[in-house]
């Protein structure tokens, strides 16, 4: 059985990894992925919001992570930095990739070539298109769930809608 058989539900986390909703958030998405493991697949969805300065930067810089095979535990470490991502730019984005393991000059090229723009891109366009305004939101089974106001209630609800997928 492979890794994606496992997977019954999917919780998509539209995501400003220099917002510090979004860090608080992460408390909320540790526990569901320790409550769930792979039977919800936890996808990063990036929305980079304009009032955060390089949460563009660093979304392009999450999706080469991901292609170097550490894609949570890097937004993970970027939203633990949130703060100093607002004071340092751009190279706490290297940082946090060779903190890692990986190729901290390889993401400094992808953010310089742009190579992951569509993507970060294509996720804006499809979160606006849902109705995404802010960070986090989440959605689950069709559900847009806004935490961009107020997180209280989101991981319950989020359990209770996993829970009857799973259930089924």
């Amino acid at each position: 059985m492979s890794d994606t058989d496992t997977v019954r539900a999917v919780l998509d986390v539209w995501c400003d990894l220099q917002c510090p909703d979004c860090h608080k958030a992460l408390d909320d998405v540790r526990a569901l992925r320790a409550r769930y493991g792979d039977r919800l697949e936890i996808r990063l969805r990036h929305f980079p919001l304009e009032k955060h300065k390089h949460a563009y930067a660093a979304a392009q810089a999450a999706e080469e992570a991901a292609e170097q095979g550490t894609a949570w535990p890097y937004a993970e470490a970027l939203l633990e930095r949130t703060a100093e991502l607002g004071a340092r730019g751009e190279k706490v984005l290297v940082e946090a990739a060779g903190e890692l393991g990986l190729d901290g000059e390889e993401v400094d090229t992808a953010l310089i070539d742009g190579r992951h723009m569509l993507i970060v891109d294509a996720d804006q366009a499809e979160g606006k298109a849902i109705g995404v305004t802010g960070t986090p939101t989440y959605v689950i089974d069709g559900e847009r769930l806004d935490g961009g106001k107020s997180q209280e209630g989101l991981r319950e609800r989020i359990e209770e809608i996993a829970d009857r997928l799973l259930a089924g």
